[in-house]
Protein backbone atom coordinates (compact mmCIF):
# COMPACT_ATOMS: atom_id res chain seq x y z
CA UNK A 1 0.00 0.00 0.00
CA UNK A 2 1.37 3.53 -1.04
CA UNK A 3 0.01 7.39 -0.14
CA UNK A 4 0.53 10.22 -2.48
CA UNK A 5 1.85 13.24 -0.53
CA UNK A 6 2.85 16.26 -2.54
CA UNK A 7 3.45 13.95 -5.80
CA UNK A 8 5.47 11.68 -3.75
CA UNK A 9 5.11 8.29 -2.92
CA UNK A 10 5.21 7.24 0.10
CA UNK A 11 5.38 3.10 1.38
CA UNK A 12 3.20 2.12 4.17
CA UNK A 13 4.93 1.15 7.54
CA UNK A 14 4.25 -2.78 7.55
CA UNK A 15 5.45 -3.24 11.53
CA UNK A 16 2.77 -2.97 14.72
CA UNK A 17 4.10 0.65 15.74
CA UNK A 18 4.69 0.56 19.55
CA UNK A 19 3.23 2.45 22.08
CA UNK A 20 7.15 4.05 22.71
CA UNK A 21 7.18 5.50 18.83
CA UNK A 22 3.64 6.98 19.13
CA UNK A 23 4.64 9.07 21.75
CA UNK A 24 7.69 9.80 20.06
CA UNK A 25 4.99 10.79 16.78
CA UNK A 26 2.63 12.87 19.04
CA UNK A 27 5.37 15.24 20.05
CA UNK A 28 6.67 15.18 16.69
CA UNK A 29 3.33 16.77 15.29
CA UNK A 30 4.21 19.82 17.48
CA UNK A 31 7.96 20.30 16.21
CA UNK A 32 8.61 22.41 13.21
CA UNK A 33 12.37 22.24 12.17
CA UNK A 34 14.12 25.87 11.17
CA UNK A 35 17.45 26.07 9.32
CA UNK A 36 19.13 28.54 11.49
CA UNK A 37 21.74 29.82 8.93
CA UNK A 38 22.12 33.51 10.68
CA UNK A 39 21.02 36.56 12.93
CA UNK A 40 18.76 35.70 16.00
CA UNK A 41 18.35 32.36 15.45
CA UNK A 42 22.08 31.42 14.98
CA UNK A 43 22.49 32.89 18.15
CA UNK A 44 19.86 31.59 20.28
CA UNK A 45 21.18 28.54 19.11
CA UNK A 46 24.38 28.77 20.24
CA UNK A 47 23.49 30.19 23.97
CA UNK A 48 20.89 27.18 24.13
CA UNK A 49 24.29 25.04 23.53
CA UNK A 50 26.14 26.43 26.34
CA UNK A 51 23.73 26.53 28.34
CA UNK A 52 22.58 22.29 27.85
CA UNK A 53 26.46 21.72 27.97
CA UNK A 54 27.11 23.92 31.03
CA UNK A 55 24.33 23.28 33.40
CA UNK A 56 25.16 19.33 32.86
CA UNK A 57 28.94 19.82 34.11
CA UNK A 58 30.14 19.24 30.78
CA UNK A 59 31.30 22.72 29.80
CA UNK A 60 33.70 25.35 32.29
CA UNK A 61 32.20 28.73 32.22
CA UNK A 62 32.47 30.89 28.97
CA UNK A 63 32.01 34.75 29.35
CA UNK A 64 30.03 35.32 26.30
CA UNK A 65 27.28 32.29 27.09
CA UNK A 66 27.65 30.98 23.72
CA UNK A 67 29.34 28.07 22.21
CA UNK A 68 30.41 28.74 18.80
CA UNK A 69 33.45 27.78 16.56
CA UNK A 70 34.80 27.58 13.15
CA UNK A 71 32.60 24.61 11.69
CA UNK A 72 29.63 26.53 11.92
CA UNK A 73 30.59 28.30 9.13
CA UNK A 74 31.94 25.41 7.19
CA UNK A 75 29.99 25.27 3.45
CA UNK A 76 28.87 21.43 4.21
CA UNK A 77 27.69 22.15 8.08
CA UNK A 78 23.49 22.59 8.50
CA UNK A 79 22.21 24.22 11.80
CA UNK A 80 18.85 23.40 12.97
CA UNK A 81 16.56 24.37 15.62
CA UNK A 82 13.74 22.26 16.79
CA UNK A 83 10.64 24.62 17.86
CA UNK A 84 8.21 23.12 19.97
CA UNK A 85 4.95 25.76 20.21
CA UNK A 86 7.15 28.83 18.46
CA UNK A 87 9.82 28.06 21.31
CA UNK A 88 13.37 27.10 20.59
CA UNK A 89 14.00 23.38 22.36
CA UNK A 90 16.65 21.72 21.11
CA UNK A 91 19.55 22.18 18.32
CA UNK A 92 21.99 19.73 16.15
CA UNK A 93 23.98 20.58 13.65
CA UNK A 94 25.00 18.17 11.02
CA UNK A 95 28.07 18.22 8.34
CA UNK A 96 28.34 16.15 5.69
CA UNK A 97 31.63 15.02 4.64
CA UNK A 98 33.10 13.83 1.61
CA UNK A 99 36.71 13.76 0.00
CA UNK A 100 35.95 17.56 -1.53
CA UNK A 101 34.07 18.47 1.72
CA UNK A 102 36.06 16.76 4.30
CA UNK A 103 35.40 19.70 7.36
CA UNK A 104 33.40 18.06 10.57
CA UNK A 105 33.92 18.42 14.43
CA UNK A 106 35.11 14.66 14.64
CA UNK A 107 37.88 15.34 11.94
CA UNK A 108 39.84 17.15 14.26
CA UNK A 109 39.73 14.30 16.42
CA UNK A 110 39.60 11.39 14.66
CA UNK A 111 40.43 12.76 10.97
CA UNK A 112 43.65 10.11 11.15
CA UNK A 113 41.02 7.37 10.85
CA UNK A 114 38.21 9.09 8.28
CA UNK A 115 40.87 10.40 5.82
CA UNK A 116 41.89 7.03 3.90
CA UNK A 117 38.29 6.74 3.90
CA UNK A 118 37.12 9.57 2.32
CA UNK A 119 39.74 9.01 -0.47
CA UNK A 120 37.82 5.82 -0.95
CA UNK A 121 34.86 7.57 -1.64
CA UNK A 122 33.31 6.89 1.34
CA UNK A 123 30.97 9.64 2.60
CA UNK A 124 29.58 10.87 6.22
CA UNK A 125 27.25 12.62 8.29
CA UNK A 126 28.37 13.73 11.46
CA UNK A 127 25.98 14.81 13.68
CA UNK A 128 26.86 17.37 16.64
CA UNK A 129 26.28 19.65 19.15
CA UNK A 130 23.04 18.48 20.29
CA UNK A 131 21.86 20.23 23.47
CA UNK A 132 18.68 19.67 25.09
CA UNK A 133 16.66 22.89 26.61
CA UNK A 134 17.90 21.77 30.38
CA UNK A 135 14.14 23.06 31.63
CA UNK A 136 12.73 20.45 28.97
CA UNK A 137 15.13 17.29 29.35
CA UNK A 138 12.99 15.47 32.55
CA UNK A 139 9.61 16.33 30.96
CA UNK A 140 10.14 15.83 27.28
CA UNK A 141 11.91 12.40 27.06
CA UNK A 142 10.96 12.01 23.26
CA UNK A 143 12.83 15.50 22.40
CA UNK A 144 16.45 13.27 21.92
CA UNK A 145 14.89 11.19 19.20
CA UNK A 146 12.89 14.14 17.81
CA UNK A 147 16.36 15.89 17.63
CA UNK A 148 18.53 13.08 16.45
CA UNK A 149 16.23 12.88 13.59
CA UNK A 150 17.75 15.46 11.27
CA UNK A 151 20.70 12.88 11.15
CA UNK A 152 18.84 10.50 10.03
CA UNK A 153 17.22 12.09 7.09
CA UNK A 154 20.21 13.86 6.10
CA UNK A 155 21.65 10.17 5.86
CA UNK A 156 18.91 9.02 3.70
CA UNK A 157 19.06 12.36 1.30
CA UNK A 158 23.06 12.22 1.11
CA UNK A 159 23.03 8.82 0.34
CA UNK A 160 25.81 8.29 3.08
CA UNK A 161 28.22 5.11 3.92
CA UNK A 162 27.28 6.24 7.99
CA UNK A 163 26.46 8.11 10.79
CA UNK A 164 29.38 8.78 12.35
CA UNK A 165 28.95 10.49 16.31
CA UNK A 166 31.59 11.55 18.73
CA UNK A 167 29.75 10.91 22.09
CA UNK A 168 30.11 10.16 25.89
CA UNK A 169 30.64 7.39 27.47
CA UNK A 170 27.11 7.21 29.45
CA UNK A 171 25.52 7.64 25.56
CA UNK A 172 27.18 4.72 23.65
CA UNK A 173 24.76 1.88 24.79
CA UNK A 174 21.59 4.72 23.87
CA UNK A 175 23.31 4.92 20.20
CA UNK A 176 24.29 1.28 19.88
CA UNK A 177 20.57 0.13 20.80
CA UNK A 178 18.42 2.49 18.42
CA UNK A 179 21.02 3.00 15.80
CA UNK A 180 22.71 -0.26 15.49
CA UNK A 181 26.18 2.49 16.16
CA UNK A 182 29.93 0.32 17.01
CA UNK A 183 32.76 1.71 18.50
CA UNK A 184 35.47 2.72 16.66
CA UNK A 185 38.82 2.68 18.21
CA UNK A 186 39.62 4.44 21.72
CA UNK A 187 38.02 7.32 23.13
CA UNK A 188 40.12 10.52 22.75
CA UNK A 189 40.24 14.20 24.15
CA UNK A 190 38.15 16.92 22.68
CA UNK A 191 38.40 20.28 23.88
CA UNK A 192 37.05 22.22 25.10
CA UNK A 193 34.90 19.29 27.03
CA UNK A 194 36.24 18.28 29.92
CA UNK A 195 35.44 13.72 29.53
CA UNK A 196 36.62 11.80 26.72
CA UNK A 197 34.87 11.25 23.83
CA UNK A 198 33.78 7.62 22.02
CA UNK A 199 33.91 7.53 18.43
CA UNK A 200 30.41 5.69 17.05
CA UNK A 201 29.69 4.55 13.79
CA UNK A 202 26.29 3.44 12.10
CA UNK A 203 26.66 1.50 8.83
CA UNK A 204 23.45 2.71 6.62
CA UNK A 205 23.19 0.18 4.30
CA UNK A 206 23.38 -2.91 7.14
CA UNK A 207 21.27 -0.46 9.72
CA UNK A 208 19.28 2.18 8.09
CA UNK A 209 15.96 -0.25 7.13
CA UNK A 210 16.09 -1.65 10.79
CA UNK A 211 16.15 1.71 12.20
CA UNK A 212 13.29 2.83 10.16
CA UNK A 213 11.17 -0.48 10.64
CA UNK A 214 11.98 0.04 14.58
CA UNK A 215 11.45 3.79 14.53
CA UNK A 216 9.08 4.75 11.73
CA UNK A 217 9.15 8.28 13.36
CA UNK A 218 12.61 8.73 11.57
CA UNK A 219 11.18 8.21 8.22
CA UNK A 220 10.74 11.39 5.67
CA UNK A 221 9.29 12.15 2.80
CA UNK A 222 12.10 13.27 -0.48
CA UNK A 223 10.05 17.06 -0.28
CA UNK A 224 11.03 17.12 3.62
CA UNK A 225 14.28 16.10 2.73
CA UNK A 226 15.08 18.78 -0.12
CA UNK A 227 13.74 21.29 2.35
CA UNK A 228 16.06 20.30 5.17
CA UNK A 229 19.17 20.18 3.17
CA UNK A 230 19.06 20.61 -0.32
CA UNK A 231 21.32 24.10 -0.80
CA UNK A 232 19.11 27.17 -1.82
CA UNK A 233 20.56 29.25 -4.69
CA UNK A 234 22.92 32.75 -3.85
CA UNK A 235 20.14 35.00 -3.04
CA UNK A 236 17.02 32.94 -2.03
CA UNK A 237 16.20 32.40 1.50
CA UNK A 238 15.67 29.02 2.79
CA UNK A 239 12.30 27.69 3.64
CA UNK A 240 11.58 29.77 7.46
CA UNK A 241 10.07 26.01 8.84
CA UNK A 242 10.02 22.71 8.09
CA UNK A 243 7.52 20.48 9.42
CA UNK A 244 8.15 16.35 9.91
CA UNK A 245 6.80 13.95 7.30
CA UNK A 246 7.06 11.17 9.34
CA UNK A 247 2.89 11.19 10.08
CA UNK A 248 2.24 9.99 6.38
CA UNK A 249 3.59 7.11 7.02
CA UNK A 250 1.60 5.79 9.48
CA UNK A 251 -1.44 7.30 7.76
CA UNK A 252 -0.60 4.82 5.13
CA UNK A 253 -0.38 1.92 7.78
Amino acid sequence: MAIQKSGLSVGAQTRPVSSFARNVMELLEKVEYRRCESGEDLEAVYRLRYEAFHTHGLLDTIVEQKLVDHLDQASNCYCFGVFIDGELASTVRVHYLSHETPRAPIMTVFGDRLLPRLARGETFIDPSRLAIDPSLSGSMRALPYVTLRLAVVANTFFDATSCISMIRGEHTAFYNRIFGSVQVGDPRLYPPFTMPIYFYESNCSRNMEPTLERFPFFRSTALERRMLFAKTPQGELSPLTILPTAKYFLDAA
